[in-house]
């Protein structure tokens, strides 16, 4: 066994891809909601950022330009409610996976260590603790957590798998917890402007951390909201002192935005128009799927917000995967996530309004 493997778990991806295959040779093509990728086009205003800030030779800056701090700044206090935001709360990051693979790594985390995140969960947050031989620890409550060797607690809310949102309340006690027992909570509020039964709430909220962002951070992503997967741009914003750090030691692994993606990132977040349109893209790819899903004799958990619905049939989420891959559909297996998930898909609506209706199609009774 190689040492990258002995340390990681096996890709999950590739266990997807003979199901894959069978979807794709369906006679129509195949309608693939495995995966959470933006496919429709990168807003204009967008694109004529990015070509305008395309004679850029010199090196860009970890920390970004003032501009880009003005701007995370200005979103944070607009959309967030968050208040008193300087730039030293600001770090500009190479996409949120990047951050949460090696924050634990950044943090100077190892042996002995431990970084929880949520029993159903994005599989990079194992990853992260993994890289740096800490060890990971799964929640349904945090606040029942020993936190004698708890270093980092992971929030994900919305939920990548679920959709799941934590309420107002949930989060105020869970902040006050960590603080308590000196422990560093990171927010993972990706899909957080993606709420569709639900209002997701920031950890940077002054009724949920009274004001002060000491030991919280929280983590965001142009990823959905503004179709820039492509582009690799997200930042973290909160405790001064931690993200000061982190600072330091990116400057010493040059992980720094591309200047090009950090005008684009500008011109996003100055933007609220094509969020609007954006959503409402999704919101009719969700209801659509959704009736399909549950005409078909799916149950609909959480789902609340984000890009998914999780999905169960009540049977083993490959039984499902390979019901639906028959029918041209392919989706994620729900142990992708953890052994919770064992009996759920997550079913992305990331497809084109052409193939979300293919999906509808091909879903009825």
């Amino acid at each position: 066994m190689s040492a990258v493997s002995s340390r990681l778990p096996v890709f999950p991806w590739d266990k997807l891809e003979p199901y894959k295959a069978t979807a794709a040779a369906h006679p129509d093509g195949i309608v693939d909601l495995s995966v959470g990728t933006p496919v429709d086009p990168v807003p204009a205003l967008v694109q004529e950022a990015l070509s305008g800030a395309a004679d850029s030779p010199g090196y860009p800056t970890v920390w970004g330009t003032p501009a880009l701090r003005d701007a995370i700044k200005g979103w944070l206090e607009k959309r967030l409610g968050a208040r008193s935001v300087e730039h030293t709360n600001i770090l500009p990051v190479v996409g949120s996976k990047e951050l949460v693979a090696w924050l634990p790594t950044q943090l100077g985390l190892g042996a002995g260590d431990q970084v929880a995140y949520p029993r159903l969960a994005y599989p990079t947050y194992e990853v992260g603790a993994r890289l740096c031989g800490a060890e990971a620890v799964v929640y349904d409550d945090p606040t029942e957590l020993d936190p004698t060797r708890l270093k980092l607690l992971w929030l994900n809310s919305p939920s990548n798998p679920t959709g799941r949102v934590l309420a107002k309340d949930e989060l105020v006690r869970i902040v006050a917890w960590a603080r308590e027992h000196g422990v560093l909570v990171f927010s993972d509020e990706c899909y957080l402007e993606l709420g569709w039964e639900a209002e997701p709430v920031s950890v940077l909220h002054p009724d949920v951390c009274g004001g002060s962002y000491e030991g919280i951070v929280a983590v965001h992503s142009l990823s959905k909201r503004s179709n820039l997967a492509g582009y690799r741009s997200a930042f973290a914003a909160g405790d001064a002192e931690v993200l000061g750090e982190l600072l330091q030691i990116r400057k010493h692994g040059g992980m720094m935005t591309a200047a090009p993606v950090q005008a684009a990132t500008v011109a996003a977040l100055g933007d609220d128009v094509h969020v609007r349109e954006q959503r409402a893209r999704y919101a009719a790819r969700r209801a659509a799927l959704r009736e399909a899903l549950e005409g078909h004799g799916f149950r609909i958990e959480h789902s609340e917000a984000s890009l998914y619905l999780w999905a169960t049939r009540d049977e083993g989420c490959w039984e499902t995967v390979a019901h639906l891959a028959g029918l041209g559909i392919l989706v994620a297996p729900g142990d992708f996530y953890g052994e919770a998930g064992e009996r759920f898909v997550r079913v992305a609506f990331t497809a084109t309004d052409e193939r979300v209706e293919a999906a509808v199609k091909r879903l009825a009774p």
